[in-house]
């Protein structure tokens, strides 16, 4: 298939019944995912706003075509990063539109883009909300990030000749054979995909094995090593450490934790404390609507905290901080010593390695990485990195790590040079999108 061929028609009877079925179960549930947008507003107000978007009634500029990136949520919003940052550049004339699925994705492209883009909720994936949402949005092509794919949306777009392309694709062997119990419905989607640029070979060779076409994949590399360091950041994080007199104390950060994680985590802190008694944890949940939860839970196990929402100073009696703000993981990741990146105690599949890699810190995760197994690949060999089984291995690899300044520094090292040896992906997926859409 050439650059500019778009897929042919895919649909047969049996996928019609199977996308109609489906679409009759999303309606049925309709309600539930109205209460349950409801309950999560409890906890995030953003919940509640803007809830209209999701039925497809959003407002936004008609005057031309655009570019969309749909970037579910917070992470895929910072996977995104690099790719949209470069569109603006090259495309500033242009109209770029990015969707969002959560609050904290919604928030966190406002925070990164501003107005230089136009942002809404991505509608529920039935006909009725996408066709007034195309409508508007009136996109020359449409740019998912990850593993983000609807029937219903894809179906639409290939109706409407607009190119679709997974960006940044990763799909764990747990997510393929997740796809693969829904065969008919997975294939007819892969081969509505106009192109996949997979992070890795063997992300792509899965969405091959899910029916994608063996010529519309592309190995395009993880765009994540695109990520910039901002000098601003790392100066903030030295001003903190002056600000807050830690001087020489030891601070590890715990990044994107999960239910379950935080236990654990405290458990290891406190043996700690028994041997570096002046050691500082930052401890970031990964889910805002959790943090007066944690907060609860390091109480009741008798910690000096200070939450960073409060705008207290960190004292030499605090022995925990919590991290219960949006958007500053990677402030941490600059003031500690050494991080400890969460969802990986517990099987959730870890979270984002490179951060903390990219700014000379030595890398620790659990043992539950599937969704990263690349990446760790790539920091383990390079001695980066370190997996640790249990709370018995993590606290001796915190206890070895914190008294070796020079390890540190050799891991910090090997971990940036990772990054920067395996930078591109932007502009290789720059290579492929301009293929697409030569107007803009």
């Amino acid at each position: 298939m050439s650059d500019a061929e778009l897929p042919q028609p895919v649909s047969t009877l049996s996928e019609r019944l199977l996308r109609g079925l489906y679409t009759l179960l999303l309606a049925l549930l309709l309600p539930a995912l109205l209460l349950r947008l409801l309950w999560r507003s409890r906890a995030e107000p953003g919940y509640r706003q803007r809830i209209a978007e999701r039925f497809g009634r959003c407002t936004l500029k008609v005057d031309q075509p655009c570019i969309w990136i749909h970037a579910v949520s917070f992470g895929e919003t910072m996977a995104a990063r690099p790719l949209v940052e470069a569109l603006l550049e090259r495309f500033p004339q242009g109209r770029l539109l990015i969707t969002s699925t959560t609050a904290t994705g919604s928030a966190r492209v406002r925070t990164l883009f501003g107005d230089r883009v136009e942002h809404c909720y991505l509608p529920y994936d039935l006909p009725i909300f996408l066709d007034p949402f195309l409508r508007r949005a009136r996109p020359a092509l449409a740019i998912f990030m990850e593993t983000e794919l609807w029937p219903n949306l894809l179906a639409r777009l290939q109706q409407l000749q607009v190119p679709a392309i997974l960006a940044n694709g990763r799909l764990s062997q747990r997510s393929a054979q997740g796809y693969a119990r829904i065969g008919g419905v997975s294939r007819a989607m892969m081969q509505r995909m106009t192109l996949v640029a997979a992070q890795h070979r063997q992300d792509g060779e899965r969405f091959v094995e899910l029916g994608l076409p063996a010529e519309r994949m592309v190995v395009t590399g993880n765009l994540k090593f695109d990520h910039a360091v901002d000098p601003r950041l790392v100066s903030e994080a030295e001003r903190l450490r002056v600000h807050w007199s830690l001087g020489g104390r030891p601070v590890w950060v715990a990044g994107s934790t999960h239910e379950g994680e935080e236990p654990l985590l405290l458990s290891v802190h406190r043996q700690l404390l028994e041997k570096l008694p002046d050691t500082l944890l930052i401890l970031v949940p990964r889910h805002p609507q959790r943090f007066d939860a944690v907060a609860r839970l390091v109480d009741e196990m008798g910690f000096k905290q200070c939450r960073r929402s409060s705008g207290a100073r960190v004292t030499a009696a605090t022995q925990l901080l919590l991290g219960d703000t949006m958007g500053e993981l990677q402030l941490w990741y600059a003031l500690a010593d050494l991080a400890f990146v969460g969802g990986s105690l517990v099987p959730v599949g870890g979270h984002n390695l490179l951060e903390p890699a990219a700014l000379g810190r030595p890398v620790l995760s659990g043992p539950h990485l599937f969704n990263f197994n690349e990446t760790r690949a790539l920091l383990l060999q390079a001695g980066a990195a370190r997996v640790v089984e249990d709370q018995q291995a993590l606290l001796e690899q915190l206890l070895l790590l914190l008294a070796d300044r020079v390890r540190r520094t050799q891991m910090g090292g090997a971990g940036c040079a990772v990054v920067e040896g395996n930078r591109g992906a932007t502009l290789r997926l720059l290579a492929l999108l301009e293929h697409h859409l030569p107007q803009v």
